[in-house]
């Protein structure tokens, strides 16, 4: 019989700091910390043995994503493939599908906390030739916000593109920018980031080093994959908006020191939340406000200074809908929690971003996500919606000015577009539209080989 699962069985769940060797029970209750919590989380099941499904929301995790107890040593490793079945094809006249045949990843990383982390993905081989020159490119796509709940990770998108059941909505969106990349001969490899999809452990959302180890380790995987047309001479390309943007941008940063062997030839970082305290203050009250619950969850179970503050101002409200978000993906959270203000889940009324703010420790662990504090790799094109009050366009822009101030090769792009609407989603999501062909466009310069040419000297006339 299946088990429902939550992995919020406490308000924080802890994931182990280290993985039981082979044979023994990985599901261990793991203590919260603070005596506010007196329940435990356990592991279900299934991700130790496999003897009965994971069930999240209503939605059956196939068990190709529970991981092993034992990783392999490097990071990009592959630890287990299958085909994937891609829900929008179409059959080719050669036979081949249209836009390209895919397979279902699980691969090895490091973690914020320094530890190994299985993470899926997908990489997708297309159907069309590379006119570009050169050998077949390489995209690395993080995906924009999908959830926290395992049935939300952007692989099972690509298989589900929409996954509508009386208890979790969820819509595969990133699905145009994969297949726009892909029918221009680009190959493609989507990360579902640490803990969106894998059962171990929760999604640590928006977390930039654990969002840019995945992505650059995808890359890795993508170029271990047998039977694909890849070659070490392939160039390499980052792509992203919102958490994507993120991600990218922070994978750009980290290169340097975590994948040196890596060489980028362009990054598209879109509507970058590179300031999560500006972006807190961005979501709490809009329609997308089950996402700051999905950072707060993350971020307990990553940094106990985090975890200690928000445990003790929580109030009964705030821990049930930290649980309950904990497994709902994008179309849950606006049904469940849009415009929901974060004052009603605290013991004193005041917004979590306020109680972060005030609390030194808390704040630091904030400030440490904190990019464009790195010069990053190669040319980057930041693009940011001059109306978002989602992930703000302030704090966009100024990522692009920190970039340039460290001498990176920045071009960056204002969207500007009329208010589309306060706090609804709408001046976040337009510009993921109405800028997808440029940024399609200059990527593809990128993997050409085309020089980018940076526009930082226009910064101070740009809106």
């Amino acid at each position: 019989m299946s088990r429902e699962y939550s992995r919020s069985r406490s308000t924080f769940p802890i994931p182990p700091t280290r993985r039981p060797r082979a044979g023994a029970l990985r599901a261990a209750a793991v203590a919260v910390t603070a005596a506010a919590c007196v329940a435990a989380y356990t592991a279900p099941a299934s991700a130790a043995d496999g003897t009965e499904p994971v069930v999240s929301r209503g939605v059956t995790i196939p068990s190709f994503y529970n991981p092993p107890a034992e990783l392999p040593a490097a990071n990009g490793a592959l630890i287990r493939t299958e085909p994937l079945p891609l829900g929008l094809d179409l059959p080719g006249l050669d036979g081949r599908p249209m836009p390209g045949t895919a397979t279902r990843l699980m691969y090895r990383t490091t973690d914020s906390n320094g530890q190994p982390a299985a993470v899926t993905g997908a990489y997708i081989e297309p159907s069309a030739s590379w006119k570009g020159g050169g050998a077949r490119p390489l995209v690395a796509v993080a995906s924009g916000t999908m959830g926290q709940g395992d049935q939300c990770a952007p692989s099972l998108a690509l298989q589900h593109p929409l996954s509508l059941t009386p208890e979790t909505v969820s819509i595969g969106y990133e699905t145009l920018s994969v297949y726009r990349l892909l029918s221009a001969g680009i190959a493609v490899v989507v990360t579902d980031y640490v803990g969106l999809g894998t059962t171990d452990r929760l999604h640590t959302y928006v977390n930039r080093v654990d969002e840019g180890h995945a992505l650059l380790d995808a890359v890795r995987a993508a170029h271990r994959l047998p039977g694909t047309s890849l070659t070490p001479d392939s160039r390499t390309g980052l792509y992203g908006y919102s958490q994507g943007g993120g991600a990218s941008a922070s994978a750009a940063e980290l290169r340097p020191s975590y994948a040196p062997e890596i060489a980028l030839a362009g990054t598209y970082a879109g509507a970058p939340p590179a300031d999560l305290t500006a972006t807190m203050k961005g979501i709490d009250g809009s329609a997308l406000a089950g996402a700051l619950a999905w950072s707060i969850n993350g971020f307990a179970q990553a940094d106990p200074d985090l975890r200690d503050v928000v445990e003790n101002n929580i109030n009964d409200a705030g821990r049930a809908a930290l649980k309950n978000a904990s497994t709902m993906c994008v179309g849950d959270a606006i049904l469940g929690y849009g415009f929901a203000k974060s004052g009603k889940w605290t013991t004193s009324g005041k917004s979590l971003g306020e109680i972060i703010a005030a609390e030194p420790k808390a704040q630091a662990a904030l400030d440490k996500q904190r990019i464009g504090t790195l010069k990053p790799t190669g040319p980057v094109r930041v693009a940011t919606g001059t109306q978002d009050d989602i992930v703000p366009h302030k704090q966009a822009r100024q990522l692009a000015v920190d970039w340039c101030r460290k001498g990176g090769d920045v071009t960056y792009d204002a969207v500007v577009l009329p208010n589309l609407g306060d706090k609804i989603l709408t001046n976040h999501m337009v510009p993921l539209i109405t800028d997808q062909g440029d940024a399609i466009s200059w990527i593809t310069d990128r993997l050409e080989g085309k020089r980018a040419v940076s526009n930082c000297w226009s910064m101070p006339i740009q809106p």
